[in-house]
């Protein structure tokens, strides 16, 4: 049997102060498949993990990274304390093969766009899926520089109630219509050339983090 490279490590981007202990994410070989899973995670909920518990199934994939991010440009309300929020999303996040990264708030990194090319720097020969639920696949095409995203790594959708068919009718899905894999074509999806995304269809859970905020309220 092959086996693994040596781990490649984050060096300059390694946790430091208060927030100092080691993250299991910031040692990848060659050749690992990871999902990316960014939001602002305000509050985490069961809704979240049945997407990362989903693309971790469905694509094979060997880790799940939750980027949890300070804030949401296209949300006016401020967020909850981060420490809080990372904390929670660590919580929910159980399991070997999920784990929790405050990357976005170390590069001081307002957009996803920034974070998905250093990562692709800095693990050239690591393939890297990027994972959102349905509901934001409806307002896509308003996140900056999106299009990089597209262009830079596989994107998977996970379906959720929130106004699905309004979601696979959105601007970016129309716009990427023919780089579209079917459920079916799904055999070494994070390793495919971009642009190319694909929706999967999985039993809605209903959870969301509006519905929380506004019973927590």
């Amino acid at each position: 049997m092959r086996q693994r490279s040596a781990p490649v490590r984050f060096g300059a981007l390694t946790r430091r102060g208060r927030s100092g202990r080691p993250l299991k994410t910031e040692a990848l070989s060659p050749g690992m498949t990871i999902g990316l899973f960014g939001g602002s995670f305000d509050p985490p909920h069961d809704g979240h993990r049945h997407v990362a518990d989903s693309a971790l199934r469905r694509l094979g994939l060997d880790r799940i990274w939750w980027l949890v991010s300070p804030h949401n440009p296209l949300k006016l309300r401020t967020p909850e304390d981060y420490d809080q929020r990372l904390r929670q999303v660590d919580a929910l996040a159980s399991g070997p093969r999920m784990v929790v990264s405050d990357i976005e708030n170390r590069m001081k990194a307002r957009l996803t766009a920034r974070v998905v090319a250093a990562l692709k720097a800095r693990y050239p020969r690591v393939n890297f899926v990027w994972l959102m639920g349905a509901d934001n696949l409806k307002n896509f095409h308003r996140w900056a520089r999106w299009r990089e995203i597209m262009a830079g790594m596989p994107v998977a959708i996970i379906a959720r109630p929130q106004d699905p068919i309004r979601a696979r009718l959105s601007p970016a899905a129309r716009l990427y219509a023919r780089a579209r894999v079917s459920e079916n074509s799904l055999q070494g999806f994070a390793r495919r050339t971009p642009p190319v995304w694909t929706y999967l269809c999985e039993p809605l859970h209903r959870e969301s983090s509006s519905f929380m905020r506004r019973n927590r309220n």
